[in-house]
């Protein structure tokens, strides 16, 4: 355990999470996806891309990539070599690249070339597994689903929401005790919250806008 961080099984309670969103809200009401895309399908291309990779890198490479292939038909008209020659600068491109023209082929065969809009039929997809589908439905469709990333997994035991030793568990634990008023922005705030704020290995807490609800803070009022 870092120093200056409590026992992750430390939790704030009721009153306190709803001012955390409160706070959120008052301070960024629309939260976007940091990641470049341009409909649902290069959206879902830009989160398999981002699995072990930064959401900066993978922006990088994505606007010359969409504006060849748009489509999953377009995608497939792409050797692998090409796509290659597009995602190489991310890590595991040679597998992703595999993903990408299975699921775009995928799409066409079982969905008339569009992305569907359930969790089943996503996670049914090469490469998308529950994090992905349900960024998708979080950021695509308006779904209150709680993608948990490594941003997340970290904030939300940080601040005492959840215990769970999986994303799945913390998932669960987030769906419980936020408020349904705050579950469709609750993912974008938290991650966002993550990498501005509460770091991995730096968390700024004297500058954190919930030092004094935060069990984890080492800057208390």
């Amino acid at each position: 355990m870092k120093k200056g961080l409590v026992d992750h099984k430390a939790f704030i309670s009721a009153e306190s999470i709803k001012i955390v969103f409160q706070r959120f809200h008052a301070h960024n009401p629309e939260p976007k996806c940091e990641l470049y895309y341009t409909q649902a399908y290069t959206l879902l291309v830009a989160v398999v891309l981002s699995a072990q990779s930064t959401d900066r890198s993978v922006n990088l490479i994505t606007p010359a990539l969409f504006k060849r292939a748009e489509t999953p038909q377009r995608m497939l008209e792409l050797s692998e070599e090409t796509l290659h020659g597009y995602i190489r600068t991310l890590g595991l491109y040679q597998r992703k690249a595999m993903y990408i023209l299975e699921l775009s082929q995928q799409l066409i065969t079982r969905h008339k070339g569009e992305v569907p809009d359930s969790f089943p039929a996503l996670t049914a997809l090469s490469g998308v597994g529950g994090k992905t589908a349900n960024v998708i439905l979080n950021v695509w469709f308006h779904r209150p689903t709680i993608p948990v990333d490594t941003h997340v997994f970290r904030v939300a035991k940080r601040l005492g929401f959840a215990s769970g030793a999986t994303p799945e568990k913390v998932e669960k634990e987030l769906q419980a005790c936020i408020p349904d008023l705050w579950k469709k922005h609750a993912h974008g705030w938290l991650v966002l919250h993550g990498r501005m704020v509460c770091k991995a290995r730096t968390p700024h807490c004297s500058v954190c806008m919930l030092k004094d609800l935060c069990p984890s803070s080492t800057h208390k009022h």
